[in-house]
């Protein structure tokens, strides 16, 4: 009965030690079945989790979204007449179809087209940022809140005023970009439904800027998201640190690299002909011997400097001197004479 008590024990002790165990070893690497969707995780979560993709491959890219939010400022205070403050919220990045599950309704998404990067990415608008601008721009008393369009769609004024309001981000994103190149962004249409805005794949890697926009006492959200496909072109650019840094040294020093490349002396070898022998041949050759190539008069001569072929040509006399005449401009690499070859 004891050993029986016992037994039963010992075996209840090790499932809750299984238990305590497992659970620490998935708090450790970040494993937690229960928590809601859309929430942080960490440890090997986020390592195999491919919704979660690090954004600081390309550190550019955030001077480029900060310039973007300063120009955004700027422009809706004189659109809207009013004082403007656009703060840069944070920047990541998502799959895309994490991105159109996520916006809100209704919203206002922008089309946005590059002819130098050949590919799009989208501005969108949240309904409190567009209720507020039509509000503003359409003499709404200050201060008095915007019109909530939550619970109805977007009249036709309404879409032309967001699609005005839009075109001025997008025009901003393209003067912050120009440090960089010169994408020339331009709204190509404009959809309220997100599913119809789709520009790449669901799963592609996308990185999202985030922007809050607040007019007197109104305001919303926008957002830009750019695919990593659109900005591979310029993944060299947006890897640089910060904006006007070069890659290796400035341009004087590589001016002075290159003049003192091209006057730098370099040897020269003219090889009539070579021939392959054993080494035991080569230890029994004495003074007077003679080596016989098979060479003629006629035969072209290889000019090599160390174990580079520069060309072949024929060779023949200067004045005083002996002179080759290149015969080819561009002379095969990494061939070399044999036994019965004349060059």
């Amino acid at each position: 009965m004891s050993d029986t008590t016992q037994t039963a024990y010992d075996e209840e002790d090790d499932v809750t030690w299984s238990e305590d165990q497992g659970d620490d070893i998935s708090d450790l690497f970040g494993f937690d079945f229960d928590a809601e969707e859309g929430v942080d995780r960490s440890g090997l979560r986020a390592l195999i989790n491919s919704a979660l993709v690090s954004h600081r491959r390309l550190p550019m890219l955030d001077v480029i979204f900060d310039h973007t939010a300063r120009r955004m400022s700027t422009s809706l205070r004189q659109m809207a007449d009013d004082n403007v403050e656009v703060a840069l919220d944070d920047v990541t990045s998502t799959r895309f179809g994490d991105f159109l599950g996520a916006l809100p309704q209704p919203t206002v998404v922008g089309v946005v087209y590059s002819p130098l990067l050949d590919n799009y990415c989208l501005v969108a608008a949240d309904a409190t940022l567009v209720s507020s601008i039509v509000d503003l721009l359409l003499g709404g008393r200050r201060g008095a809140g915007a019109l909530s369009i939550d619970d109805r769609g977007f009249t036709a004024i309404e879409l032309s005023l967001a699609e005005r309001m839009l075109s001025l981000l997008v025009n901003d994103l393209d003067d912050a970009f120009q440090p960089v190149a010169s994408p020339k962004f331009a709204i190509d249409r404009i959809e309220t439904t997100p599913r119809f805005a789709a520009i790449v794949q669901e799963a592609s890697v996308c990185a999202l800027a985030k922007f809050r926009i607040r007019i007197d006492e109104l305001g919303g959200r926008a957002s830009i998201v750019i695919p990593h496909a659109t900005l591979e072109p310029l993944r060299d650019e947006l890897l640089r640190e910060f904006i006007g840094e070069a890659h290796g040294a400035d341009a004087m020093w590589r001016d002075h690299l290159a003049q003192e490349v091209k006057t730098a002396t370099v040897d020269l070898r003219a090889v009539m002909a070579a021939k392959t022998m054993p080494l035991t041949e080569l230890q029994q050759l004495e003074k007077g011997d003679t080596l016989v190539f098979a060479a003629a008069p006629t035969s072209a001569i290889e000019l090599r400097s160390g174990d580079v072929l520069i060309g072949r040509g024929k060779v023949g006399r200067a004045g005083d001197r002996v002179a080759v005449r290149m015969e080819n401009e561009k002379p095969p690499h990494k061939e070399e004479l044999t036994d019965g070859d004349a060059s």
